[in-house]
């Protein structure tokens, strides 16, 4: 009997494996308190149990003469049973290439390697299921199941913090997909200086991300779906 339940949890983990995604390209409106800044575009794709996920930020209208640059985030690592596994993360801006900002996850040594302006440092104590800025996003697309109460180590291009995430009913929202019902999981924070993040994300379309907020030190930024693209 035992054997069996191993055989059958096994093969329930490879069947979400094998419907996960294997290529995701999603547009975002990006507001910033409200007012329109540009546009987000984020693309994932996978080759065997490899994945990329890029997420690039360009500025439009009047403000792209402005600012013509952009903000591009890169997770690379691994899909597995639990979900994703990032292996490296980067945070970049082609304005001020000088400022890129790198941090390796290295899984053997339970630690995050730093690399940031010709300074390099690491940090100890990098848990199972610790995921980055760009993959916590994502993670819950690929996970097998995600609590309504659960906390996890987020990594940034400069920092690890810990983040405790709440769910609830998020609504129905419109998308290019058409009225979806969502699933909102808030982040918990302890202290007003902390980052407020907020997903909310789509049960019947494989937990897809379809609005993201962050609220840090009174500016609120919002990336809202416009356009989808997912391909198993």
């Amino acid at each position: 009997m035992r054997q069996f339940l191993a055989l059958t949890i096994c093969l329930l983990a490879t069947a979400v494996a094998q419907a996960a995604p294997h290529h995701i390209e999603l547009v975002y409106d990006l507001y910033r308190n409200g007012h329109k800044l540009g546009q987000v575009t984020d693309t994932f794709s996978r080759s065997g149990k490899q994945y990329t996920l890029v997420s690039e930020t360009r500025a439009s209208g009047p403000l792209a003469m402005l600012w013509p640059g952009s903000i591009r985030l890169k997770s690379t690592g691994e899909v597995t049973r639990a979900g994703l596994r990032p292996t490296q993360f980067e945070h970049a801006r082609s304005d001020a290439p000088h400022k890129l900002a790198t941090a390796r996850l290295d899984w053997k040594q339970q630690r995050i390697d730093f690399k940031y302006k010709g300074r390099s440092w690491q940090v100890e104590g990098l848990q199972a299921g610790a995921q980055d800025q760009l993959s916590q996003l994502y993670q819950m697309m690929f996970a097998s199941s995600v609590p309504a109460d659960y906390t996890l180590q987020v990594v940034s291009g400069r920092d690890l913090n810990d983040y405790h995430y709440v769910r609830s009913d998020g609504g129905s929202l419109q998308t290019p997909l058409g009225a979806l019902a969502t699933r909102k999981y808030a982040r918990v924070t302890q202290t007003p200086d902390q980052k407020a993040v907020t997903v909310w994300v789509a049960p019947a379309r494989q937990h897809l991300p379809v609005q993201v907020r962050v609220v840090d030190e009174g500016v609120t930024v919002e990336q809202r779906l416009v356009r989808a693209t997912v391909k198993n």
